[in-house]
């Protein structure tokens, strides 16, 4: 139906609505259903009459709205679509602009919708359509029919880039020539693209008189992100909008290469604004693994910031080789050092002598090792830098008089000794400046201040190999900054100072450039210094790229590889994405640090804007079909009514009332019943199931042997009363457990004698034991077999069922206890763990090894509890207690008195070790430790 905003899908249906006056006439001579009248012949006969009656025909009113129903129904099958967009009928060409730019993937789906219904309705009004994506490249615009339109506008996705729209104008301009009374809708993103007002101010000129529609969203939704900033301690995200949205708050969250979340940052503009910024307060490990930042809930390729090797801030190391009294501001070159680099990297300043500190910054992990001054290095420490150059790590080194008196082999080039003064009372020469730098050179492109001169500078010995290695030279030719690569590190030496006894280079601001090329170059791959020496002419290619919802996917055929230096933002040819190897990889984001989004201005176009959410058309057969069941639900309760059913039904109604209400009130006192029957019960009892969780105890395995158990059970009894009487704790009765069935993270400690001739427990008992100890348990597995042990090594039986039972677990590196464990000192200082036999070997996890040259600790361990511990020496039998206190077993070999304190004392140590850990091991406690033992 032209230029109506109703619609219909199946038109010719509404030809059934010729149909309604004989609908009419069915109805009108249909007659009621007969009167019902009780039996009583009485009644019957004074309600006789004997006149003649003609049937009533149907009510006007019932008449009418079945008439009503009938229509409804054969509109409703019709398929009525009310659609806004049809607002007068035409016959003219239609030029459908379509915005695919990132702002657009926003709301992609709804515009995609729109778009194909302008298509669908020009197709009902036989009109030609032209498509056209303003993201895409140029190419000509000619009139298609519908259909062919339609399948081209499929075609169109987001584009990850701000459009170029003044690039079409062109085209544009050749089809409006071509068909003058053509129509222009174009569904605009509103955000301004690389020509800004541009392509708005061109199209109002070439469609003078012509109609134009802009579909748009009341305000532009679109948020990005516009650069990170990483010259502060913790990194900033900057987040733009076109214009103020009601959008006022978010969440920027950074993930790492595999696309893990690392940390979330909330942001909030403020009123009026388009512009903030969001702070990540992480530390500099997980800084580094950032490889993304991205708005949450916004899915397009402007919320998302990629970071590449230079957004990493790297830990430096600072070493001064000069004394004490000159690490003074203003004197130390750590001064100037550590400010030229603070906004790139995280400072760790060495202490104490220079081969103290090297040992101390390599072992804080430094990316960047800084020495300033320092000659000569001690053999070990030569070593240990050696080896942190050939891993990858970058020294850089700053000349000196103690470098120029003598120096090692970790410098890029042969140097002289001594220096060479320019400048002095004693030199014939002047002050040099820096040459400009080459192509070849990662400086290139830095500019040379005029005021910098060099006064003295340690010379490098002629070599075929010193242009190579050369990054910075002086006019007259001789080498100022010197590298070289070794093993899968750098080493990079300035010939000066780091102060200004040499030069004024570290007051200038090319000092600082300098430094911060060289930090990005740790941690890369150093193949890349050869590479980034012509960062104008070295290219990379695209290796992963954005699309345009923000999403990684392979590289389309038309990106093309970019220089190392490029720094613009991305386009269609070079979309946004990594570039390059993994190891040395280049991004190239849609937004850069400084751009800005800004709302497009459609005054002059005299357009007629349509909101974009209101310019949808409306399905209209679910709400005539709902209505036709009203209506319909309307007439049969109309037809009971006049029949006299409503009258009997409501009467059944009321007699079948009361016999509800007695259910009802069956149910009612049937369940708060329940409830008064639990408050007769004692409500503190605590349930079965969690009863062990509310107080510490052990716990020892079931094992089936009714001896076995009832020694385990009144062994731990026995522990549990010296535990309570001689500590600060007040364990529960033991329990005991069977691992396959009842949960083990209530325990700290469990019990499990070996009973070889039981059955190997079960995979699930056997999985569950393995995520107690995964969990932080501790179990004690004891073969109660020291006494039957034979010399010539053969394993008892109860050894090999060990052996089997933990063949399928997790189990670690096991080692004796060893005297400087913190088992041995958690209470009790002891050097055995003794139980009814005292010659069997206790097992406990084996600890690392102590550093090299490192005494013996008064008390040494690992990071957590050893969750095995293997015994021979049956524990419980030592511990074991009858009802009035007395011992229940004998101990076997030496001072039975004696071995049986040793063995309380050693299960009060077990105990305390799996209850606090390693908090012995601390050195708050050697000093009391050392004098209890005597040392």
């Amino acid at each position: 139906m032209l230029g109506l905003p109703l619609t219909f899908t199946a038109p010719l249906v509404l030809t059934a609505l010729a149909a309604l006056p004989a609908i009419w006439l069915l109805l009108r001579i249909t007659p009621p259903q007969p009167k019902r009248i009780d039996f009583p012949p009485l009644k019957i006969l004074a309600d006789l009459r004997p006149d003649r009656e003609t049937p009533a025909r149907t009510p006007w009113w019932l008449l009418l709205l079945r008439l009503l129903l009938a229509a409804i129904l054969i509109i409703a099958a019709a398929g009525p679509i009310w659609n806004p967009l049809a607002e007068g009928a035409s016959r003219s060409p239609l030029l459908l602009i379509v915005d695919n730019g990132f702002a657009a993937a926003h709301d992609w789906r709804e515009r995609m919708n729109i778009a194909s219904e302008r298509i669908e309705a020009a197709a009902r009004e036989g009109r030609v359509v032209t498509v056209l994506a303003t993201a895409a490249e140029p190419a000509a615009v000619q009139p298609s029919n519908p259909a062919a339109a339609l399948e081209r506008l499929r075609s169109f996705k987001p584009l990850p880039h701000l459009p170029n729209r003044q690039r079409h104008l062109d085209s544009i301009g050749r089809f409006l020539n071509d068909t003058p009374d053509a129509e222009i809708v174009w569904i605009s993103d509103s955000v301004a693209g690389v020509d800004g007002q541009g392509f708005i101010d061109g199209l109002a000129r070439m469609a003078q008189g012509r109609r134009i529609t802009v579909l748009k969203a009341d305000r532009a939704p679109t948020i990005a992100l516009a650069g990170v900033e990483i010259a502060t301690g913790q990194p900033r995200v900057r987040i733009v909008r076109a214009e103020p949205n009601g959008r006022d708050t978010g969440t920027v969250r950074a993930l790492d290469l595999k696309n893990l979340p690392l940390a979330d940052a909330r942001f909030a503009f403020s009123p009026n604004a388009t512009e903030t910024t969001a702070g990540f307060d992480v530390p500099t490990e997980v800084r580094n693994t950032i490889a993304r930042f991205e708005i949450l809930g916004e899915s397009s390729a402007g919320a998302v910031s990629l970071l590449d090797e230079s957004g990493k801030r790297r830990r430096v190391g600072l070493i001064f080789g000069g004394t004490s009294d000159q690490a003074q501001p203003l004197l130390s070159p750590l001064y100037y050092i550590e400010r030229a680099l603070a906004p790139y990297g995280e400072i760790r300043m060495g202490r104490g002598a220079v081969a103290d500190a090297v040992n101390q910054l390599i072992d804080e992990q430094v990316s960047i090792l800084v020495l300033a001054d320092v000659g000569g290095l001690d053999p070990e420490s030569l070593g240990r830098v050696t080896a942190f150059v050939e891993r990858g790590g970058l020294l850089l080194r700053f000349a000196g008089s103690r470098l120029a008196a003598g120096n090692d082999d970790l410098v890029p080039v042969r140097l002289r000794r001594g220096g060479r003064n320019l400048g002095g009372t004693l030199s014939w020469d002047t002050p040099k400046t820096f040459a400009p730098f080459t192509r070849e050179s990662p400086f290139f492109g830095l500019s040379v201040p005029e005021e910098i001169g060099i006064r003295r500078q340690i010379l490098a010995e002629p070599d075929g190999d010193l242009p190579s290695k050369t990054w910075a030279a002086l006019v007259d030719g001789t080498p100022i900054v010197t590298a070289d690569k070794r093993g899968d590190g750098l080493i990079v030496l300035f010939h000066v100072t780091a102060d200004t006894t040499w030069s004024n280079l570290p007051l200038s601001g090319l000092f600082v450039d300098m430094l911060r090329r060289i930090t990005a170059l740790a941690g890369a791959s150093h193949e890349m210094s050869a590479e980034t020496r012509g960062a104008q002419t070295q290219t990379v290619a695209p290796r992963l790229i954005l699309d345009g919802y923000g999403v990684f996917t392979s590289p389309p055929a038309n990106a093309r590889a970019v220089t190392r230096d490029y720094a613009e933002r991305a386009n269609g040819e070079h979309p946004p994405g990594f570039y390059g190897p993994v190891d040395a990889s280049l991004v190239v984001n849609t937004l850069i640090p400084g751009d800005r989004l800004a709302a497009l201005n459609f005054t002059p176009l005299k357009a007629h804007e349509v909101p974009l959410t209101g310019a949808q058309t409306i399905d209209l057969r679910a709400p005539f079909f709902t209505l036709a069941l009203i209506l319909l639900l309307a007439d049969t309760l109309a037809s009971l009514w006049l029949g006299g059913h409503l009258a009997i039904l409501s009467g059944r109604l009321r007699r079948a009332g009361t016999g509800v209400a007695l259910v009802l009130a069956a149910f009612l006192i049937a369940g708060s019943s329940a409830p008064l029957r639990a408050q007769g019960s004692d409500p503190s009892a605590p349930r079965e199931d969690i009863a062990p969780a509310l107080v510490t105890r052990l716990a020892y395995v079931i094992t089936g042997d009714a001896q076995v158990d009832a020694t385990s059970k009144a062994g731990l009894a026995g522990l549990t009363q010296v535990i309570g009487q001689r500590t600060a704790l007040q364990p529960g009765e033991p329990i005991g457990i069977d691992p396959a069935r009842d949960e083990m993270a209530f325990y700290p400690l469990i019990y499990w004698p070996i009973v070889a001739s039981r059955p190997v427990p079960s995979e699930t008992a056997a999985r569950r034991l393995d995520a107690f100890m995964k969990g932080g348990g501790t179990v004690i597995f004891d073969t109660r077999d020291a006494f039957n042990n034979r010399p010539d090594g053969v394993v008892s039986a109860e050894g090999q069922y060990l052996r089997r039972m933990l063949a399928t677990l997790d189990i670690p590196e096991l080692e004796p206890v060893p005297l400087d464990h913190v088992l041995t000192k958690t209470f009790y200082i002891l050097d055995s763990f003794p139980g009814r036999y005292a010659t069997g070997q206790t097992w406990i996890e084996a600890l690392p090894p102590l550093p090299e040259g490192e005494a013996v600790r008064p008390a040494r361990s690992g990071d957590g509890v050893s969750p095995v511990l293997i015994t021979s020496n049956d524990l419980a039998a030592a511990w074991a207690v009858g009802q009035r206190g007395e011992y229940l077993y004998p101990i076997v070999g030496g001072n039975q008195q004696r071995q049986r304190e040793m063995a309380y004392r050693g299960g009060i140590n077990i105990v305390m070790y799996a209850l606090t850990g390693n908090y012995k091991a601390d050195q708050v406690h050697v000093p009391a430790l050392l004098e209890r033992i005597g040392q």
